[in-house]
């Protein structure tokens, strides 16, 4: 069995689902796309292809063998896009949660059955049907789980808007323990650089007390502004439009010491560097296409 441990995003990894890219299916057409970027590179010709994203994955599989992290992968679907496993599930503490995602992509969590049936399942929830919350969404912070949200009321109206407040209370009151900040996120359908698809789109912790932080991805300049205060202004590092846009702030950690980025964030990791970090670079340029990068294709189920 396994026994799950999550407790913040940095503690030392010891196992995680990792996305496929095998079999993802063609193409997608414009009416297909589920969020801007990926409608952007489809209509530009640029959609990433099968072959150059199994190549990019297999990069941070490698990452993973060299930090001896027991690594699962979903079981593969023929024509498919697994290649985001956060969104489809994630865990806080030792607690498994089913993601309620896009109905089309439900297929995606019966391929990783075969982990979540090793894990007690009294520590197994799936949420109710009116309750939506994505793993993108969900950052777990020792005695704080952070959560992007959309509070307004056109939220129906929005595929990239992934929780919902009822996503918010549910995990509220799962875990009574905890204290849960939610955060009101920026939302566009056509432009990407104007849409926080997840909080992680624009907000990781790193380390033991640093962050990445994006201000225009936050509606409420008062949410993004206690963030930057309980991290302290001089331990967050300020992205961009267009790094947010090129997902800077979705670097995976292995530990507070050691974390995985794309090899394009110079500014970033030039930074990470001068702070004492490991950089573990990897080319998944082509990944990003699809609004999602390192975060969003790893799903961690046991840390220190």
């Amino acid at each position: 069995m396994i026994k799950l441990n999550v407790n913040n995003e940095t503690s030392r990894l010891r196992s995680v689902i990792l996305g496929t890219a095998k079999s993802n299916g063609p193409t997608p057409t414009l009416d297909e796309a589920y969020d801007p970027k990926s409608l952007e590179h489809i209509k530009a010709g640029t959609y990433p292809i099968e072959g150059d994203m199994i190549k990019e994955i297999e990069f941070v599989a490698q990452v993973f063998e060299k930090y001896d992290v027991k690594v699962y992968r979903p079981k593969m679907i023929e024509d498919c896009n697994q290649i985001f496993s956060r969104d489809i599930g994630f865990v806080i503490d030792d607690i498994f949660i089913k993601a309620n995602i896009l109905p089309d992509r439900e297929e995606e969590l019966k391929a990783i059955q075969y982990v979540i049936d090793q894990i007690s399942p009294e520590k197994v929830m799936h949420p109710p049907e009116e309750v939506h919350i994505e793993g993108g969404d969900v950052i777990v912070w020792n005695d704080y789980i952070f959560i992007g949200t959309y509070y307004e009321p056109d939220y129906a109206d929005y595929i990239v808007a992934r929780t919902n407040i009822e996503g918010v209370a549910y995990i509220t009151k799962q875990f009574p323990h905890k204290t849960v900040k939610s955060f009101n996120l920026r939302k566009s359908q056509v432009n990407p650089k104007d849409n926080a698809l997840h909080l992680d789109c624009c907000f990781q912790p790193i380390g033991n007390n640093k962050a990445i932080l994006h201000k225009e991805g936050f509606l409420d300049v008062d949410e993004y502004e206690w963030l930057l205060n309980f991290f302290g202004k001089e331990n967050c590092f300020i992205i961009s439009k267009d790094e947010m846009y090129n997902m800077n702030s979705n670097v995976f950690s292995i530990s507070e010491s050691v974390i995985i980025s794309e090899q394009n964030f110079t500014r970033l990791n030039a930074w990470l560097c001068d702070q004492g970090f490991v950089v573990e670079e990897v080319p998944y340029a082509e990944i990003a296409k699809q609004e999602g990068l390192l975060r969003c294709s790893t799903l961690p189920l046991v840390r220190d």
